[in-house]
């Protein structure tokens, strides 16, 4: 039983790390699509 009792506890490590992960990642991806809205820096001169 204690085999288990540690295998759940390694599982629930990982996927919390996973999830925090992609937490982090999400708010990256947010602050970028953020970063896109000066209309000069779209200016595109021919």
């Amino acid at each position: 039983m204690a085999f288990f009792t540690s295998a759940i506890t390694t599982l629930q490590v990982l996927i919390t790390a996973l999830g925090a992960g992609l937490g982090v990642w999400g708010v990256i991806n947010l602050l970028e699509g953020y970063g896109n809205d000066n209309p000069g820096a779209n200016a595109r001169v021919s």
